[in-house]
């Protein structure tokens, strides 16, 4: 075995036991109720976030500031939460009805209440992963606040570097800044961050928001204010979970109330005894490839379809995609907005309300007249909360003073984006089996869709296993090259595929509650390749790349569907 080869393997092995470690802790702590971020208990956190290095996180080991995975961090939490010394991990408790206003993170759906100047409050609804989620996005956030604190202390007794005392100034004058004063405020934070003024001047803008302009000085401040105390005054940072987040996690309480709100839908509108599609994908792209063509006549006769839909992802195209909306909500289209906290909405489509002559896709008039399958489309799970939300969906269900009704559940698809090992954004996987990463439990199925089902069409298509990972924001190199070059023929990663194979394994196979010859299609598209540098989720995103896979993907789930 060369020398080369070893190193891999065990960096490999190194970084297998530091995501262990990590999820034993978080859930040791998670059960202990509290803990301090950098105190003992925190240790090992930190220390296995270090030496994990995900590639996420970009240079969390070095001494300079990491300023992409900041941003990427700041984008998921709460706004604010920089200026927190206590942070309290909560259920849904009630603060909805409040004076609270919620704050929700730009890039992840959750709600937060700023409590007071020292507190804020993070609702968990979607089960463990969110969980591990925040509390390694805390971690890190942490980590890097201790850099910028041992950087600018001068001596034990709190005495600071003359840039911290101007940045301080500058944070603290809350004034509007002309250019001059801004250059003279990012002068002084470059050389705290240990990075170029013109790197700090590349990011400065995507950390502003309309009302605070100057954010990334603002965190940065307070950061490194929050560690300061903490070094010199021992005044640590806490993170807290609620005795009720403790007591319901893993009880499925969001899930059960979100998959009843669904099934009493059906009861209502007498669709519970049709032939039932489960889909788990976005909230645009199955209504908008039912109804476009119809809804805008006229621009989808000058254009390719594709142009259509991608122009429909512009922010600007508000009307069209009202239009759409509205079309659909004629047209046999039920919208459920959800109220359980699960934070997954749903459409439900009456197909044989659906006018095959104003369909664009290939569908059996037979199947919409006869069969008149009804289609749900569920917005995207998160993590673990796959098998929550899945394994609620395909219990029976039990109408008031009825006897209970087996959902006559034909097929399950999943789409999602995933991170890709070979290829690029845009391009196309399709599984033939999900394993769970840190684990050798595998999960093969038979996939209805195929690989020849999507090829030639543009985009470039992968066959293969996939690893469903215990958080995206923890991988690294290494581990991602062994995946790739290890006989599991790994293709991509992402969050959901084994918790969902779980729940409709179970349903089918053990519980019985639906058939056991119900039709499975797995398909992504991925969002990056995190084995190129400068590739990972933290670069940006999709952006119109997207856009082509999504639909292609789901034109033939439809077209499987109905024929």
């Amino acid at each position: 075995m060369s020398n080369k080869k070893h190193h891999e393997r065990t960096r490999a092995q190194e970084s297998s036991n530091a995501i262990e470690r990590l999820y034993i802790t978080m859930r040791h702590l998670f059960n202990r109720g509290f803990y301090k971020p950098m105190g003992i208990s925190g240790e090992t956190l930190r220390s296995s976030l270090l030496l994990l290095r995900p590639e996420i996180y970009g240079s969390i080991g070095d001494e300079k500031a990491e300023l992409e995975g900041l941003l990427y961090v700041i984008d998921r939490l709460p706004i604010g939460i920089e200026e927190c010394m206590f942070i309290n991990l909560t259920s849904d408790e009630g603060y909805g009805d409040s004076h609270f206003e919620p704050i929700i993170p730009p890039k992840r759906r959750r709600n937060c209440y700023r409590i007071d100047d020292e507190q804020m409050n993070i609702e968990i609804t979607r089960g463990r992963s969110e969980i591990y989620d925040i509390l390694t996005h805390l971690t890190f956030l942490f980590v890097e606040s201790h850099k910028i604190s041992t950087r600018v202390l001068i001596n034990d007794e709190g005495d600071t570097t003359r840039d911290w005392i101007k940045l301080e100034n500058a944070v603290l004058s809350k004034k509007k800044f002309t250019q001059e004063e801004r250059e003279v405020a990012i002068t002084h934070t470059a050389n705290i961050l240990g990075r170029t003024f013109k790197e700090i001047t590349d990011v400065y803008s995507a950390f502003s928001t309309t009302s605070q302009p100057e954010r990334l000085l603002h965190i940065v401040y307070w950061l490194g204010k929050l560690a300061i105390e903490e070094l010199v005054g021992n005044n640590k940072r806490t993170i807290t979970f609620s005795p009720v987040l403790r007591e319901r996690i893993g009880h499925h309480i969001h899930g059960e109330i979100w998959s009843n709100t669904i099934k009493e839908t059906l009861h209502k509108n007498n669709l519970l005894e049709r032939p039932i599609h489960i889909i788990s994908a976005n909230m645009h792209s199955v209504m908008n490839t039912l109804f476009t063509p119809n809804a805008l006549k006229t621009i989808v006769a000058k254009k390719d379809i594709f142009e259509v839909y991608e122009s429909l992802s512009h922010k600007e195209n508000e009307s069209l995609r009202n239009k759409i909306s509205k079309e659909a909500l004629q047209k046999g289209m039920f919208y459920i907005k959800d109220t359980s906290g699960a934070n997954i909405d749903v459409q439900i489509f009456d197909t044989s309300k659906i006018d095959n002559s104003k369909l664009d896709i290939k569908a059996s008039e037979t199947v919409l007249k006869e069969k008149k399958p009804v289609i749900i489309v569920m917005d995207y799970a998160f993590g673990e909360q796959a098998y929550e939300t899945i394994d609620e969906l395909l219990k029976p269900y039990k109408p008031k003073g009825k006897e209970k009704v087996h959902m006559n559940v034909e097929s399950l698809s999943i789409m999602g984006k995933a991170g890709i090992l070979e290829g690029g954004k845009g391009d196309i996987m399709i599984p033939s089996a999900h394993i769970f990463e840190g684990t050798a439990d595998n999960y093969p199925f038979d996939n209805e869709l195929k690989r020849e089902d999507l090829e030639g069409k543009g985009v470039n298509v992968y066959d293969g296993s996939m690893i469903t990972v215990l958080g995206t924001s923890l991988q690294n190199k290494d581990i991602l090259k062994f995946f790739y070059n290890s006989t599991w023929n790994v293709i991509g990663l992402e969050m959901e595929g084994a918790h969902y194979q779980k729940a409709i394994q179970a349903a089918s196979k053990v519980r019985g509650s639906i058939s056991p010859d119900v039709k499975v299609r797995y398909a992504y598209y991925a969002s990056d390749n995190p084995l190129e540098t400068g590739a990972t989720l933290a670069s940006g995103g999709l952006g119109a790349s997207g856009v082509r896979p999504t639909y292609l993907i789901t034109r033939t789930i439809l077209e499987q569907i109905l024929n």
